[in-house]
């Protein structure tokens, strides 16, 4: 944790002990319901911070592979592995929003696309996603906008 949020959660708990003795236990305990509400609210932005979210999907023509970084923080040494296709390419870093295209020469009827990068840490992820014609994509709709406690 970082020092001012140490700092700001004594301050927060020995302010809620002197107000629920001095003025009242109950006015004491809800500062403290709100110092520990604004305590994790720090821990959830912190625990969601440095998180690239690359994701694979089919073009509408079937011939072209996006892949996107849908996260906070840009991604290193990406390597995305089409299979059964034996196609592979590297991409070197892709931004937060930035998206590149791989085209191929003849259209994708069912494949699976095999994604690893890095973030700024050097943290590595690995991610499937597969990729149909026809079929839908294996987005998650109820999946959060950023990871939570590790959601994945």
């Amino acid at each position: 944790m970082d020092r001012n949020q140490i700092i700001l959660l004594v301050a927060g708990l020995v302010l809620a002990g002197i107000i629920a003795v001095v003025v009242d236990v109950y006015v004491g305990l809800i500062i403290l319901v709100i110092v520990l509400t604004l305590f994790m609210s720090l821990l959830i932005m912190a625990d969601s911070t440095i998180l690239p979210d690359v994701i694979a999907t089919l073009s509408g023509d079937a011939k072209n592979v996006r892949v996107t970084n849908r996260g906070n923080a840009p991604a290193y040494s990406i390597h995305v592995a089409i299979v059964p296709l034996d196609k592979e390419y590297d991409i070197p870093v892709l931004q937060v929003d930035e998206e590149r295209t791989y085209h191929f020469e003849n259209m994708i009827n069912e494949a699976k696309a095999s994604v690893a990068f890095k973030n700024e840490r050097g943290d590595r992820y690995e991610k499937t996603f597969r990729l149909s014609a026809l079929k839908g994509g294996d987005e998650d709709l109820l999946k959060p906008m950023f990871p939570l406690f590790k959601w994945k």
